[in-house]
C-alpha cells in the first residue's frame, strides 16, 4: 500500500510541475521602471518577448513611486530606476536582491523650450541666469525633493549659481514624462529634462546641454526583487545583451555595461 501511494505521489508531482512552470510563464514578468525609460524599454521587452514568448508588463512613473510601491508590496519582478537613490532606498528596505544589481544606463540633461519657441541657442556655463531666460514663464522638471531628474536639476543649477533666482519659477511634475508634456503643450517656456525624453518628442527642441560635470552622474541601475519569478534573471540578462544595448543607443541612452552576447 505504502508502496503504491508513493508511485501515486510521484506521477502527480510529475504532473503538476510542469503545469506550475507553464502556469509561471504564462504570467510573464512584470518590470517597474522609471518613465523616462518607457519608449526604449518598450522596443527592448517587445524584443525580448519575440524571443522567449514570455509577455513584459511594463509599468512607468518616477522612480520614487515605483521604489516606495514595491516597499509596499506591489507586485513587481524587476525595478529600474533613473537614479542610484532610489534603487538604494530599495536596498535598504530589503525588497531587491542586491547581488542582481547592475547599473545598467547613463543619460545627460538638457534643456528644452516649445519647437515654435523664439528662444535660440544658449550656453549653459557658471553664471548662466536662467530665470532671465523663463522671463514671465514657468520652467518644468521633476520634484527636485523627489523625482530624479528634479534632483539632478537643482543639482545642475545650484552647481551653476542659477538656483535661487530659478526656484521661484518652477513648475515642478510627478515625472520627467509630466514635465515633457508641460513644454511640449507650452504650458511652460522651459524645461529640464533627460536628452532621451527630448529625443521622442517632436513637439519640443533642445536649447542647450548642462555641463557633465554639473551635476552628479546619470545612472540607472536595475535589480531584480526579492519577490521576482524565477524568469527574472532570463530577463535581466537579455538587458545586458547586445540586442539591448543596441534599442538602448538607439534611442540616447549611454550604455555602462560589456554587453553579455
Amino acid at each position: 500500500m505504502h508502496r503504491l501511494f508513493r508511485v501515486l505521489l510521484a506521477l502527480a508531482l510529475a504532473w503538476a510541475l510542469p503545469l506550475a512552470f507553464a502556469s509561471a510563464e504564462e504570467k510573464g514578468l512584470t518590470v517597474f521602471a522609471a518613465a523616462s525609460m518607457k519608449n526604449a524599454l518598450d522596443d527592448v521587452d517587445a524584443a525580448y518577448t519575440a524571443k522567449t514568448d514570455v509577455k513584459i508588463t511594463a509599468s512607468y512613473a518616477a522612480s520614487s513611486v515605483l521604489a516606495r510601491q514595491i516597499d509596499q508590496g506591489a507586485p513587481a519582478d524587476v525595478f529600474l530606476s533613473a537614479d542610484t537613490d532610489w534603487m538604494d532606498y530599495a536596498a535598504r528596505q530589503r525588497v531587491i536582491k542586491t547581488d542582481t544589481r547592475t547599473n545598467l544606463l547613463g543619460n545627460s540633461i538638457v534643456l528644452i523650450a516649445p519647437k515654435d519657441s523664439s528662444v535660440g541657442k544658449v550656453t549653459i556655463a557658471p553664471g548662466f541666469d536662467l530665470a532671465k531666460l523663463a522671463g514671465r514663464g514657468r520652467i518644468a522638471t521633476g520634484d527636485v525633493n523627489s523625482v530624479p531628474v528634479g534632483k539632478y536639476a537643482k543639482a545642475a543649477l545650484e552647481s551653476l549659481g542659477a538656483w535661487q533666482a530659478a526656484a521661484p519659477k518652477l513648475a515642478m511634475a510627478e515625472s520627467v514624462r509630466a514635465a515633457l508634456t508641460l513644454v511640449a503643450r507650452g504650458e511652460a517656456v522651459l524645461g529640464i529634462v533627460y536628452s532621451t525624453d527630448a529625443k521622442v518628442e517632436p513637439e519640443v527642441k533642445v536649447v542647450g546641454t548642462f555641463p557633465a560635470d554639473s551635476h552628479p552622474p546619470i545612472v540607472y541601475p536595475v535589480a531584480a526583487t526579492t519577490s521576482a519569478a524565477p524568469g527574472a534573471d532570463n530577463y535581466l540578462a537579455f538587458l545586458h545583451s547586445q540586442a539591448a544595448k543596441t534599442i538602448f543607443e538607439k534611442y540616447g541612452f549611454t550604455f555602462l555595461v560589456r554587453p553579455s552576447s
